[in-house]
């Protein structure tokens, strides 16, 4: 599923969205058994998900303290640390676990969200449909459903008035979730991109930070 997500090529990138092409970090997560920041790869990943069908709690949903000068309805993506900060009233944000672009597909830039989809349509790119065989009898498209890679909702980005081809959107592989997989999309887990899309507006602002600009109190 990680090469699912419909990729933009570095130059469209560059002269629709003024992103830079960046390189994912390895992810860690704070083990409270033994008080130590431990890293968190696919293995470990798929091994916490079967034992909890759960992803790691930093990863889930919550209200947290975030100073910044953006209005609230702002949707700030901190790749570094695979957040994702809905920016509320009162300097404070929803905060989602969120998987990244896997090592050459992260992005930064400023965008907004064109439009929405309550379980979208997946269509690979002809570039997919030339080199996988699996992604041939979706040429036309795939269904929305459970075992769509877009999941049950999708916020599409625009550069202005252009579809970038970068979504944020659901997964059938909730597991996923805290690491660098996609290639380029954001994703989340269902009920959670689900939760996030009521909350949010089309022409909301999305700020996807450089590599390195990650977020300790916010910007």
């Amino acid at each position: 599923m990680a090469g699912r997500c419909l990729v933009l090529v570095a130059a469209l990138v560059m002269t629709t969205i003024g992103a830079t092409l960046a390189y994912a970090a390895q992810t860690q997560v704070f083990d409270p058994q033994t008080h130590k920041w431990v890293d968190y790869d696919k293995k470990k990943a798929r091994k916490y998900y079967a034992a909890h069908k759960e992803v790691p709690e930093a990863f889930r949903p919550q209200m947290v303290k975030f100073r910044t000068a953006e209005v609230p309805g702002t949707i700030i993506i901190d790749g570094n640390k695979h957040f994702l900060y809905l920016v509320q009233p009162g300097q404070q944000a929803m905060r989602y676990g969120i998987g990244v672009g896997r090592e050459g597909f992260g992005w930064a830039g400023i965008v907004r969200v064109g439009r929405m989809a309550e379980w979208p349509t997946w269509t690979p790119p002809a570039e997919m449909v030339a080199r996988d065989p699996n992604a041939v009898k979706y040429a036309a498209g795939m269904p929305g459903g459970p075992d769509n890679p877009l999941g049950a909702r999708a916020l599409y980005l625009y550069a202005g008035d252009q579809d970038t081809i970068y979504r944020i959107h659901g997964t059938p592989e909730p597991w996923t979730i805290g690491l660098d997989v996609s290639s380029g999309c954001i994703r989340m887990r269902n009920d959670d991109i689900t939760d996030f899309a009521s909350r949010v507006k089309v022409g909301a602002k999305v700020i996807v930070l450089m590599q390195g600009a990650a977020l300790y109190k916010g910007v």
